[in-house]
């Protein structure tokens, strides 16, 4: 809910959650989340610390809802989760949170995106085809649990269908370049 004084300068309007500091606090993780994944210095410490802290966010104040952290700190919250590829059972303890809230707290897309890399974390096949891996300079969608009926799924939900999602794979990432080792691999 957005608080406003129209006698108050309107760059002063906030968004009214029950937690700030835990939103600032998740706002920060994310950039620094997105800046490490933009670089060229990845590694798995950011997401470890980040996951760390999420568990203890998770305990303190349940899932990070829109009432809870705001609009863009729930978002930002759902994307550090599902970057704690490490810990599976964490992801799958914050999605069944997720799951337990009403559509105006939580995304049902960012609901089925957790769901997706849960499943491909698993082993499993994805149920709304959001994940992909790169394969001989293709985006492709990593197995998916029958794909015959993924569209409608997605349908469901509310995504387009899965030749959109692999169009903006490419509009987002480009063609994946293969290293001359990956192409050694390939060979045999």
């Amino acid at each position: 809910m957005l608080c406003y004084n129209q006698r108050m300068n309107p760059e002063k309007i906030t968004e009214s959650v029950g937690f700030p500091d835990i939103k600032k606090e998740i706002t920060a993780m994310t950039k620094v989340d997105q800046d490490m994944r933009e670089s060229d210095e990845w590694g798995d410490s950011v997401d470890r610390n980040h996951t760390q802290r999420m568990k203890e966010v998770v305990e303190e104040i349940g899932w990070p809802t829109v009432s809870k952290v705001g609009a863009q700190a729930a978002e930002e919250a759902w994307l550090l989760v599902q970057h704690a590829d490490l810990d599976v059972a964490f992801q799958k303890h914050c999605l069944e949170l997720m799951k337990a809230e009403p559509e105006s707290e939580v995304s049902v897309i960012n609901i089925a995106y957790l769901t997706d890399r849960i499943c491909v974390n698993s082993g499993l096949g994805q149920v709304y085809g959001t994940q992909f891996r790169q394969i001989d300079g293709a985006h492709v969608p990593c197995p998916i649990e029958d794909a015959g009926a993924i569209d409608q799924r997605r349908a469901e939900i509310g995504i387009g269908p899965l030749s959109e999602q692999t169009q903006i794979m490419y509009d987002k990432y480009g063609t994946p370049v293969i290293t001359k080792s990956e192409a050694d691999n390939e060979k045999g």
